[in-house]
């Protein structure tokens, strides 16, 4: 069943769109009984580690550590790399698929958003999926925003509160709403 929604998330077209989403519908609720319980009580790193597993649906990276809460909708298009730290409040929208590298630093209160919704009105804000990328080495600050279709370059800097509504080149540092480059990261040798 979820191969079949992960399929939908990517554009392919469905005889019934009822029916796929009742069972996006499941898939959701699934993923909110999971997050009660990570978010509800204590948990030891293991622990932690364990349960975004089973949100996600499949192995989270060796090294992530995580301060609770944390919140997502659908959890199964998710990929964490190894080293990763997401810090307290984040609120992942995943439909669109999220791809986290190794060595990632991800602040409080930061949201990944990979859906969109349609402008025009006979469309009735039909949702367009789109995933976000962000490639190793990277740092986002607290509270900031990532939209959908937005790749995050390699040893980049997203400076709090920024709202990011374009692709961010490796080794620089953008900021502001919306964001934009500040400056560039020199690297020795």
């Amino acid at each position: 069943m979820v191969d079949e929604i992960l399929a939908y998330f990517s554009g392919k077209p469905t005889a019934d769109e009822d029916e796929m989403n009742r069972r996006i519908w499941a898939v959701c609720q699934e993923t909110q009984k999971a997050l009660v319980n990570l978010n509800n009580s204590y948990h030891t790193d293991a622990e932690i580690l364990a349960l975004m597993s089973e949100i996600i649906g499949e192995e989270v990276g060796d090294g992530f550590r995580m301060f609770l809460p944390f919140y997502t909708d659908f959890g199964r298009n998710i990929h964490i790399g190894e080293n990763v730290f997401i810090n307290s409040c984040c609120h992942f929208q995943d439909q669109g698929r999220i791809f986290i590298g190794d060595d990632v630093l991800i602040g409080h209160n930061v949201v990944l958003a990979t859906i969109n919704h349609d402008l025009d009105p006979k469309q009735e804000h039909k949702n367009h999926y789109s995933p976000i990328r962000i490639c190793s080495n990277v740092w986002i600050g607290s509270n900031a925003t990532i939209l959908s279709g937005v790749t995050v370059g390699e040893w980049a800097v997203v400076a709090a509160g920024a709202v990011v509504t374009k692709d961010v080149e490796p080794y620089t540092v953008v900021g502001g709403v919306p964001a934009r480059v500040i400056r560039r990261i020199e690297t020795e040798g």
